[in-house]
Order: C-alpha cells, then structure tokens, then sequence
C-alpha cells in the first residue's frame, strides 16, 4: 500500500500540476486527487468535499495533503484535515515538490512529508546570468 495524495489549490492550478507530473511518468506510483477551489467556492461545502476525497484516498497509510498559499482558502480547507500522523498538509506546492512526492511515493507518510518539503525548498533557485549556461553561447 501507498499513501494517498490529495492536492487542494486554486482554481485549477493544482491540475495542471498534476497533469504535468502525470506526463513524466508512466503511471502515477500513487493515488491522487484535487480539489480545486474557486473564489466563489463554499468552504464549508469543499471541507465536506475534501474529507470524503481524502477518506477515499487512505488505504490505511494515510493521506498527504498539498496545497497552495498558507493562510487562503484552499490551504484552511487542506488544514481542516489535518490529523499529523494520518492526514499530513503542505502549503507551498511547487512542480519540485510533487515530482519528489511521486518518486518517493513508496515511503511511509512521515518520510513521504519531509522528502515533499525537501523537493519543495530545493527545487528553489534565484538565477542570475552569471549561473545560467546558455547551449549556444559563444565561449
């Protein structure tokens, strides 16, 4: 068994990411649902929602929630189901983020949490001109 993988963002960025993530790898190693949050959206009604996605997502190891910007709406969504042990939240989701999720999609939830942050902070690079090597550059 797995840990499941629920992404909580707005509107449909947490789809795009996935569809993105799906693309590079054959199957997804886990299983994975969004909820995408609209900014009209009931947050008493997507709580509800998430629950039972989240449910459906344990198989017994869990349920790691990524979601976007700490403190919006999709984020206090995502901390609702909150149980740490059992249901882990991440707010910041990045590309990186989710690609190290999904490789290391056979850790159990604990692991699984701190290889996701990890994906997360260092997939962050500020690039200058000096750092970036450009193919057909003249040397």
């Amino acid at each position: 068994m797995t840990v499941g993988l629920l992404i909580v963002t707005h509107d449909l960025i947490g789809e795009a990411l996935l569809r993105t993530a799906t693309r590079m790898f054959d199957n997804l190693p886990l299983k994975a649902r969004v909820l995408h949050v609209s900014i009209n959206a009931n947050p008493e009604a997507l709580l509800s929602q998430a629950r039972s996605q989240a449910s459906q997502l344990d198989n017994g190891d869990g349920v790691l929630v990524l979601t976007d910007m700490y403190g919006s709406t999709p984020s206090n969504i995502a901390f609702g189901l909150l149980q740490p042990g059992q249901v882990n939240v991440i707010a910041g989701i990045n590309l990186p983020m989710l690609i190290r999720t999904l490789n290391y999609a056979s850790l159990d939830l604990a692991t699984l949490t701190q290889k996701a942050i990890s994906g997360g902070k260092e997939g962050i690079f500020c690039c200058t001109q000096t750092e970036i090597a450009y193919p057909h550059a003249e040397s």
